[in-house]
């Protein structure tokens, strides 16, 4: 890790979206880890003692899906700021923690430019 560019931690369970997400990130300014699921970044998150942003989808595999994940972060690291990208109801993103920032899929990249602006990280 260079320590020049702030830390974003990407958890995509679908690889195409990962990958486009983490060159998006990455033009943005951030060096990204990425994780299949919400136990990986967690760990991703635990090894580097939080990060700037955590992007995460909703529906993971697993036994913790993104809302767990965006609500174990804003307790565990409140600094790390949250973006949400999913393709699930409104309904469910109302359980977000009310730090996490919520874009609807298919996202653009000027929705997460504004997000960013939002969150203050950009």
């Amino acid at each position: 890790m260079s320590g020049s560019r702030p830390l974003a931690v990407l958890a995509e369970d679908e690889a195409i979206i990962r990958m486009a997400v983490a060159e998006m990130l990455s033009a943005l300014g951030f060096e990204v880890l990425e994780a299949e699921h919400a136990h990986d970044a967690l760990k991703h998150l635990e090894a580097n003692d939080g990060a700037a942003l955590l992007y995460t989808d909703i529906d993971m595999p697993g036994t913790m899906d993104g809302c767990d994940l965006a609500r174990a972060v804003s307790a565990r690291w409140p600094e790390t700021r949250i973006i949400v990208c999913s393709g699930c109801a409104r309904e469910e993103a109302a359980l977000l923690p009310e730090a996490a920032h919520f874009i609807a899929k298919p996202c653009a990249e000027r929705l997460v430019r504004r997000a960013l602006q939002v969150l203050r990280l950009h």
